[in-house]
This record gives structure tokens, C-alpha cells and sequence, in this order.
């Protein structure tokens, strides 16, 4: 589960609804000091929400982007349906191009550099197999090729199986009990807590199933115009990263390795995170 530093949006950001013709979607919107050259729209992954992204949004805003991270459906305080059929990929999907449509109209001029996390490097990959034109470019975080890791399968289907047979606060106290030490007092309890009980299970289910046979589709995105950042911490227990590595072969894209970072180096590694994004995305011509 990733860990945001806190789940209070600094100065330049603020959270609001994002109307769009697939419904409300909860997100931090962060502005510049002075008016934006581009915008970013940032997918959260499995289990997370816009908050993974919270130390990244004042050095972007301030590099000159407008950058929104968003709840996607069933995360958090985005609302739910507590039924699985919507959380296939390809409505999932939908619903970021909805977003992005909404974005102040950017989207009609391929304005937008989309970023998915993890499973939201996936959901991101979907929607710009679907259509890429609102999109200046795509940033794949920590997010593999295909299926993730056999022994990451094996806990989404423990998880899966745990929540057809237990609540959600039950099954909190479950993997609190799991924790490593080190993560049993870091002071965030009250903060992750509340947000994994504002997740929709049938999302959780859903999404872990997606995320344990997603099939490679390197080859239709390497097909598609569209300039490719792959990023990862030096070190990945969801996706290898020599597999990550000959992904970005693959699609013939830049390649970022966070140093001192793992699964989500967003939060470990914000400031180091941020300065390669911003170095990417100001080399993509609009």
C-alpha cells in the first residue's frame, strides 16, 4: 500500500469535483504561480488514490504545468458502484478519456501528459490504445508490460478472497496485523485507514483480477505516436526491473530509474521523481 508523506494538498493545490460525462471524479488540482504550458493528469494505482501524488504537485506546479491527480472510480472519494461490471479496464478507461475531455478543453488540442502509477499505468495504456489524441504523451510509473509478479498475484487473490468473505474493517485489522515493523508507527494509521475503508470493494476485486492477467500490449502502444517515459525506483517487487528495463526497449522510450526508490517512487523519492518528469515532458513537442 503506498504511503503519501501526508494527505494535505500544499498551497498551489485544491481538491474539488471534476464533472464529466461519465460522472463526478474527486481530484487535487494543482496551478503555477503563472499560467500553465501544459497540463498533467496523474492515475493512481492499486489500493492508492490522488494523495500518492501530493509531494510531487507544488514542484510541477511550479515548473510551469497544471497538474491533476485523480481518484478513479471506486477509490477513495470518487464515487462507487458496488458492482464489478463498471470496473472493467475498458470502462475504467473511458472514464480517463471523460476526464481528460473535461480538463478545461485542453484534451481538443493534445495538451495533456497523461501519467498512470501501477495498475494506473495500465488504465492510462487502455485509454490511449482507445485514443491517443488528447494526449501529448504517456508516463508508465512503475507499471509492467503484462501480468505482475506470480508471488504479487498470489496476495491480490488472498486479498480478493478476504474481502468476499470479511468487511473492509476487518479486513484492515488483517493486513495491519501483517505489517513489517517498521511500517506499525510512521504516524499516517488514522490518514490510510480512512481511505482504504472509502474504497470500493468491488473495485479492489475487480481491478486485482485485471492486474494478475493483463496481457502484453507493448506492441500496440510502441505502434502509436506518442512519446513514452518509463520510470521505476531502482528496485520493484510488482514488475522486475529488468523487465521494466526491456519494456522501455521495446517501446523505444526514455527510461528514468529513481535511485534509493522502490514501488512508488512518487513517495519515496518526490523531489528526484518530479525533476524527471519535468525534464520529459518539456522535451515532447506540443
Amino acid at each position: 500500500m503506498s504511503r503519501p508523506p501526508t494527505f494535505t494538498p500544499p498551497p498551489c493545490a485544491r481538491a474539488r469535483v471534476l464533472r464529466t460525462a461519465r460522472g463526478d471524479f474527486a481530484v487535487l488540482d494543482a496551478a503555477p504561480p503563472s499560467g500553465a504550458h501544459s497540463t498533467a493528469l496523474l492515475l493512481p494505482g492499486y489500493t492508492g488514490s490522488k494523495e500518492d501524488f501530493v509531494a510531487l504537485l507544488e514542484p510541477l506546479a511550479d515548473a510551469g504545468f497544471r497538474v491533476l491527480s485523480v481518484d478513479g472510480r471506486g477509490q477513495y472519494e470518487t464515487e462507487r458502484t458496488d458492482r464489478q461490471d463498471p470496473y472493467s479496464q475498458a470502462e475504467l478507461a473511458n472514464d480517463v478519456l471523460a476526464q481528460a475531455a473535461a480538463v478545461d478543453g485542453v484534451a481538443a488540442s493534445g495538451g495533456i501528459h497523461l501519467l498512470g502509477h501501477s495498475l494506473g499505468g495500465q488504465i492510462a495504456r487502455a485509454a490511449v490504445l482507445l485514443d491517443a489524441t488528447p494526449f501529448r504523451s504517456l508516463t508508465l510509473m512503475s507499471s509492467g508490460p503484462a501480468e505482475i509478479d506470480p508471488a504479487q498475484q498470489k496476495k491480490a487473490r488472498l486479498l480478493s478472497d478476504a474481502l468476499t468473505r470479511w468487511s473492509m474493517a476487518e479486513v484492515w485489522q488483517m493486513m495491519r496485523a501483517m505489517d513489517p515493523p517498521e511500517d506499525a508507527d510512521t504516524g499516517d494509521g488514522e490518514d490510510l485507514r480512512r481511505r482504504w475503508m472509502r474504497h470500493d470493494p468491488a473495485q479492489l476485486i475487480a481491478t486485482g483480477a485485471q492486474l494478475s492477467s493483463e496481457p502484453d500490449r507493448v506492441a500496440e502502444l510502441a505502434a502509436l505516436p506518442l512519446p513514452v517515459h518509463v520510470v521505476s525506483g531502482e528496485r520493484d517487487d510488482v514488475w522486475p526491473v529488468p523487465l521494466l528495463d526491456r519494456m522501455a526497449e521495446r517501446l523505444g522510450a526514455r527510461r528514468t530509474v529513481i535511485e534509493g526508490a522502490e514501488h512508488s517512487p512518487n513517495t519515496a523519492r518526490p523531489a528526484e521523481t518530479a525533476a524527471a518528469l519535468v525534464a520529459f515532458w518539456n522535451g515532447v513537442r506540443p
